[in-house]
């Protein structure tokens, strides 16, 4: 699943962009007042009507491809393996271990012994 996140991430900011741009290129209600009175639009591409209805189908399209993108990120983005314990115990993992006494060397005993203790008065 981890190949997956970057592809679709790509694809969800592409859409996103199309969409963007697709809203920007339609027009509003008010600008088929001009298309009443002859200027030019009825003679475009799509007729008078048919860009406005491919457009609007196109961003409809997209909007719903976007939203589905959106829903499979989070998707991936909550379903990630988590890593059991606390931020502390992986602090403790990482830092360097206590200097260790060599193999050849017997480790120093805590407490002191009594052989060497006899000398000294008390």
């Amino acid at each position: 699943m981890d190949f997956l996140f970057p592809i679709i991430l790509s694809v969800h900011i592409l859409v996103g962009l199309t969409v963007i741009g697709l809203v920007l290129i339609q027009h509003g209600k008010g600008a088929d007042m001009g298309a009443a009175f002859g200027s030019g639009a009825s003679g475009s591409l799509f007729g008078s009507s048919g860009s406005a209805n491919f457009l609007s189908r196109t961003t409809a399209i997209f909007a719903a491809m976007f939203f589905l993108t959106s829903l499979s990120l989070s998707y991936i983005a909550s379903n990630k393996p988590r890593v059991s314990g606390s931020v502390m115990d992986t602090a403790v993992k990482t830092q360097p271990a206590a200097a260790a006494p060599a193999k050849n060397e017997a480790p120093s005993p805590a407490v002191p012994d009594d052989s060497k203790t006899k000398d000294i008065p008390k």
